[in-house]
């Protein structure tokens, strides 16, 4: 609800739009895992709001420090409930591609992001997942890759994604043998 807003006035609606996808992914996340008792896909965590939106946000000054603080002590306290995914998958992309992506989307709102915002949350995606240790990792280049409309191309994904989930299956096996 609050996507329009923030796209038309970043700075006065940033606050409320990160609150707002923070509980709303807090909230998914404790629903999945009540209601299954298998494996779990997400698509965005609550870590990608903190650590690359909210963060993305004040630093271009679009969020208030108060604010940044504010949102910060919350996301650590709903971070302390959330168990990291055992797998997180990054589709790594280039400018022009996610460009061309949200043009075929088609939306109104998106139409006036910024290049400089698209570079600032891919510089921030990158130097996020260099550092990421809360689980496995998997990057996928997706610049060359079209996994809606190429079977194909979904395959190589669906591969990648059944390898890592193999490797870190063993991985599991090795560490509860080890202990």
């Amino acid at each position: 609800p609050y996507l329009s807003d923030f796209y038309s006035d970043m700075k006065r609606w940033s606050f409320n739009l990160q609150i707002y996808f923070l509980h709303h992914r807090f909230a998914s996340i404790n629903s999945m895992v009540a209601n299954s008792n298998r494996g779990i896909v997400q698509d965005r965590t609550i870590y990608e709001d903190a650590y690359i939106f909210a963060t993305n946000l004040k630093a271009m000054g679009l969020m208030t420090n108060r604010d940044f603080i504010n949102y910060k002590s919350i996301f650590d306290l709903m971070e302390s409930f959330v168990k990291a995914p055992d797998l997180l998958i990054y589709l790594r992309s280039g400018i022009p591609n996610l460009v061309d992506q949200i043009h075929k989307r088609g939306r109104d709102y998106e139409s006036s992001i910024s290049i400089d915002y698209l570079s600032r949350l891919n510089e921030r995606y990158e130097a996020w997942t260099q550092t990421y240790k809360k689980g496995e990792l998997l990057i996928i280049d997706v610049d060359n890759l079209d996994f809606v409309k190429n079977k194909e191309d979904l395959k190589t994904i669906i591969s990648k994604v059944d390898d890592s989930l193999s490797k870190y299956s063993d991985k599991k096996l090795d560490d509860a043998i080890k202990s």
